[in-house]
This record gives C-alpha cells, sequence and structure tokens, in this order.
C-alpha cells in the first residue's frame, strides 16, 4: 500500500505465472482471442517471426555496473533525450532491443545502430555507470515483463536510481480546471520511498495514473 499518492508502489501481476496457472484461469473465449492474436503476430508475409524480445549489448560484461539509468518512453521523451541530452559527443551506443508486435517491426540486423524501430542504450564516456535508454518503440503490454526482466536482468541494481521520462495528452489530464486554460507542456513526478532527493516539479495529483511500459 502506497504510503502517500504519487508514491511508485509494486501492484500483484499475472506477468510471469507459468504458463500452467496462466492456462488454468483462462476461459475457452480467453484463449481463443489469444490464439487469434498469435496468429496475426507470428505470421507477416507467410513467414513466421520471432516474438520473443532480445537485448543486444556490443560490450563484453556480463553485469553492468550502473548507478543511473534514466528510461525516456514515447517518441516525445525519446526526442527530448536526442535534443537536450545526447546532442553531443559524450555518449556512446552500447545496446539495443529488438521486438516484433502489431505496431513495431524491427529489422533482422544484429548491428547497434542508431534507428527508430529500437530501443537504444547509451553510456557516459566520461562516467560509464550512467546509461540512458530511448525506447521510441511500441513495447506490447504482454511482453513488457520480459523488456523489464532483460534490460533489467543486465544491469547491477545495487545503488542504482532509476529515472523514467514518459509523455501523454493534455486531454488525459485530470484536473478541476479547464485542460484548455493549462500551460503546455507541464511537468509532473512521481516517486518511490526510497528516492529522497528534491524532486524537480510537482508531484501528480489524484486520480492521475501513469500506464503501460512506464508503469511497469
Amino acid at each position: 500500500m502506497a504510503t502517500f499518492f504519487g508514491e511508485v508502489v509494486v501492484a500483484p501481476s499475472r506477468a510471469g505465472l507459468d504458463e500452467e496457472e496462466e492456462a488454468r484461469e483462462e476461459t475457452p473465449e480467453d484463449r481463443e482471442i489469444r490464439r487469434e492474436i498469435e496468429k496475426k503476430r507470428f505470421q507477416q508475409r507467410g513467414e513466421i517471426r520471432e516474438r520473443e524480445i532480445q537485448v543486444l549489448w556490443s560490450c563484453a560484461e556480463e553485469s553492468l555496473v550502473c548507478s543511473r539509468f534514466i528510461v525516456a518512453i514515447g517518441r516525445n521523451a525519446a526526442a527530448f533525450l536526442s535534443s537536450f541530452i545526447l546532442d553531443s559527443v559524450c555518449w556512446e551506443v552500447i545496446g539495443v532491443v529488438k521486438l516484433w508486435n502489431e505496431w513495431c517491426r524491427t529489422s533482422s540486423s544484429t548491428n547497434v545502430l542508431p534507428t527508430d524501430s529500437f530501443c537504444l542504450f547509451y553510456r557516459l564516456i566520461s562516467d560509464p555507470t550512467v546509461l540512458l535508454c530511448q525506447c521510441s518503440c511500441y513495447v506490447a503490454e504482454d511482453q513488457q515483463f520480459q523488456w523489464l526482466e532483460k534490460v533489467f536482468g543486465s544491469i547491477q541494481k545495487k545503488g542504482l536510481q532509476v529515472t523514467i521520462l514518459s509523455t501523454c495528452p493534455v486531454a488525459d489530464y485530470k484536473t478541476q480546471e479547464s485542460t484548455l486554460t493549462l500551460v503546455s507542456p507541464f511537468l509532473k513526478a512521481l516517486k518511490t520511498k526510497e528516492f529522497q532527493e528534491q524532486v524537480c516539479c510537482p508531484l501528480l495529483e489524484q486520480p492521475n495514473i501513469v500506464r503501460d511500459l512506464p508503469a511497469a
């Protein structure tokens, strides 16, 4: 249970349950819907596409030492990183995430090269413990747990501070005043109780929530 609104807490999730337990909870209608989705996802021009998410690193370390990990999710957040943080020679690309779903199809190339289809990982040259991730591609709901498991499985978590940047339409923001009078864009924050530093903006008010991969 959250000790205050705006705190990020770990909620119960069915993601990661073994297949037997998941199968027992499925209804026949659920199974039929899942089969149809899998058919559309796996078959493209008669070829079987790989559903599993792949994380490719250019560095040889089995576990990356990281003190700060900044993740920009969505095209707007990724563009913000490009314009204000990555627009210098201080960063090097060290990895990508490859995935395939209804809205995102990465290429079969294994080269670590910038492309809109990839989640890209950067390392600060002057301080290799600072990592950035530009995730401009769509990560489907049933792929989010796998994305988290594989990405954070490659990073040492002791003393790690994670910052998530994401955006949502102003029309989705819930407030008593008219959204037409709001000065946009504006910034709100959520934080865990472990984060003891001062946040740079006001906390997100009730009943607003964060969804999808940022919430995961």
